[in-house]
């Protein structure tokens, strides 16, 4: 369950990265707030922007509408499950390695649906991409991710694994975009229906769900 406290102190720390210019956090307003949406990185840090307006932003990444409802929803979800002294993972974020950043990101937008959150370095060496509550970070290496002895001898080595509530539909939509897959859709002996994805430099992306 995230944590009121930790979620608080990611709103001041979004805020103040808006103050100091810092330029990736520019990515992740403009794609959680759409007031945001249409301005280029350097007019959304000159623009005003409050705790509140942090506050949105944070519980918007969260699923919620606004702060007051994410507060509510915690507080709802805190009175129905026992205290422990237990870690809550919030999320996963796996980070696959590339070769040309600007090749795979063309990839995850065009072919698979996501967006880049934000990018890192001049040229980039480091980029988010998300869609819908999945999170990839690439980040870029010298030379090829694998080497042609490695995958013959681990054909279906995975990099990511990404959980959906039904497989079909999202199949369907890559089948359209002319995606080449690793693996069609299958239905797995455990009763998962399952595909894999293969990107640009090699990395296996299962895809799994009902």
């Amino acid at each position: 369950m995230p944590n009121i406290e930790n979620l608080r102190k990611r709103a001041r720390l979004y805020l103040r990265w808006h103050r100091e210019r810092y330029y990736p956090v520019a990515a992740q307003i403009r794609l959680a707030l759409a007031r945001f949406r249409d301005l280029p990185d350097r007019n959304v840090l000159e623009a005003d922007f409050k705790l509140s307006d942090a506050q949105e932003l944070v519980a918007r990444q969260q699923g919620f509408e606004s702060w007051p409802a994410l507060i509510k929803g915690i507080e709802t979800m805190a009175a129905s499950v026992p205290t422990t002294d237990t870690s809550f993972i919030l999320a996963a974020e796996p980070q696959l390695f590339v070769s040309d950043m600007d090749i795979a990101c063309q990839f995850y937008v065009q072919k698979l649906g996501f967006e880049v959150a934000f990018s890192y370095g001049e040229p980039p060496f480091y980029a988010q991409l998300v869609r819908d509550g999945g999170r990839l970070n690439l980040r870029k290496v010298s030379g090829p991710v694998f080497d042609s002895a490695f995958r013959a001898r681990e054909r279906d080595a995975l990099s990511a694994t990404l959980t959906l509530e039904n497989a079909k539909p999202l199949f369907l939509e890559f089948q359209r975009a002319g995606v080449t897959f690793h693996q069609p859709l299958r239905t797995e002996p455990w009763g998962a229906r399952t595909f894999i994805v293969q990107d640009p430099d090699g990395n296996l992306l299962c895809f799994a769900g009902s």
